[in-house]
């Protein structure tokens, strides 16, 4: 067994299966909202997925019918508990880590996200919401401001939309939210599970090496400007050419055969 299903977790459930590690956000009693010792707990997840060769895949998602109801502000200010694990990092921490997976993290949108539960949606590499969920931004309504989450969210949706939804504090369904971009498609609830299969199985059949390049050169890319990107992108597409499954896959195209991916 790895690591990833061994730890003891007290606010995450945690199940591998298929080449897919599923992270259920667990704090039933607040409709899943995240503290401290929850963003610390994923950290820790998201590591030990990083490094366990069996997982192809990552899913984020809640338990009972929530996704994340946004900050457990209760949490915040009741101090820590004496049996979590050693503090690995904060909110800001946790965003950066599931923005910059080299295994792609998908959101399944079971539920209500809010808050800091649509910042780990949006910077998700797929989210796929059920019909009936709302999202949202409410913060401002309680004289706070969306600063942690603004980072991700403006990186999926528009700026004038961004600005409507952050000072409004808006709540909306899960269709405006594929409207938006936030999600990749809003699917009824009977439907969630197939929908998140389907792109855990289209990531599965591709090479785990070329996965991992690729999404390491996206992050890294982010944000650059075209002339470091691009120099940047060449020297990581000659790291890809490198790679056993690069010549797998180039032979087996000219073979006319599936390819057989070594992850190397």
């Amino acid at each position: 067994m790895s690591l990833l299903t061994e730890r003891s977790y007290a606010s995450l459930l945690v199940k591998c299966e298929g080449g897919v590690a599923t992270l259920s956000l667990h704090n039933p009693a607040r409709k899943n909202a995240i503290g401290p010792r929850m963003v610390n707990e994923l950290l820790y997840a998201l590591g030990d997925a990083a490094e366990d060769d069996a997982v192809r895949s990552v899913v984020l998602t809640g338990s009972g019918d929530a996704f994340c109801a946004g900050g457990d502000f209760a949490q915040m200010t009741g101090g820590s508990a004496e049996d979590e694990l050693p503090p690995k990092g904060d909110y800001a921490d946790l965003l950066l880590a599931v923005a910059r997976s080299e295994k792609p993290v998908i959101a399944r949108v079971n539920g209500h996200a809010m808050g800091g539960g649509l910042g780990l949606v949006a910077a998700s590499h797929f989210a796929i919401a059920a019909r009936g969920a709302k999202l949202g931004t409410p913060e401002i309504n309680v004289g706070l401001f969306p600063m942690m989450i603004m980072a991700v969210l403006a990186r999926v949706v528009p700026r004038r939309r961004l600005l409507e939804m952050m000072l409004f504090g808006e709540r909306f369904d899960a269709d405006e939210a594929a409207r938006l971009g936030l999600v990749n498609r809003a699917v009824e609830p009977s439907e969630l599970d197939a929908a998140v299969a389907e792109i855990a199985a289209k990531i599965a059949s591709k090479s785990p090496v070329t996965v991992r390049l690729g999404l390491s050169a996206l992050a890294a890319q982010d944000d650059l400007p075209l002339d470091e990107a691009l120099p940047l992108l060449r020297e990581r597409l000659s790291l890809c050419l490198a790679t056993d499954d690069a010549r797998e896959g180039l032979m087996a195209f000219l073979e006319k055969r599936p390819p057989l991916w070594t992850g190397k």
